[in-house]
């Protein structure tokens, strides 16, 4: 398993990168990597950023 970045900024270029390339969505993208839905969510609202369902990505 990949190590997920701690800094906001780059974990929210790691996550869209692997919506982008692996995973067909939010549910699926947390269960491959074992991580909370909620605290990714929340890690990335921090920052000015929510998941946009019809794009499968954080913008």
């Amino acid at each position: 398993m990949p190590q997920i970045p701690k800094d906001p900024v780059m974990l929210l270029s790691f996550i869209n990168t692997k919506l982008r390339d692996c995973d067909s969505s939010l549910e699926e993208l947390c269960a491959s990597l074992d991580i909370s839905q909620p605290q990714l969510t929340e890690k990335l609202q921090a920052i000015g950023y929510t998941y946009q369902k019809e794009t499968n990505q954080f913008q």
